[in-house]
């Protein structure tokens, strides 16, 4: 499997919207967790939101090389399910 140039670069822009609109939600501060922490997340969250989406057939032709709502709003989504991962397994692990 290779991936063009314009398809990193849309993930790039995604991962960027994605995790900084869950910063936003999570922190409720303007910046979120910082530029490349809402970037590693976004990108995170876009990928496991990309599975996640297609597996369920929810949102069809996420594969498309363009920046969509429905690819920010899986994005968002895959972001919120990966910090919530990281929430209870550090909730867990305290205990």
């Amino acid at each position: 499997m290779s991936f063009s140039l314009p398809q990193i670069f849309v993930w790039v822009v995604i991962g960027i919207a994605g995790g900084s609109l869950a910063g936003i939600l999570v922190t409720r501060e303007r910046r979120g967790f910082g530029f490349w922490p809402n970037l590693g997340l976004g990108l995170l969250g876009a990928i496991v939101g990309g599975v996640l989406f297609r597996m369920f057939n929810l949102l069809p032709n996420l594969e498309n090389v363009a920046v969509s709502m429905r690819d920010i709003v899986s994005a968002l989504i895959g972001s919120l399910l990966v910090l919530a991962l990281l929430w209870a397994y550090h909730r867990n692990r305290a205990v």
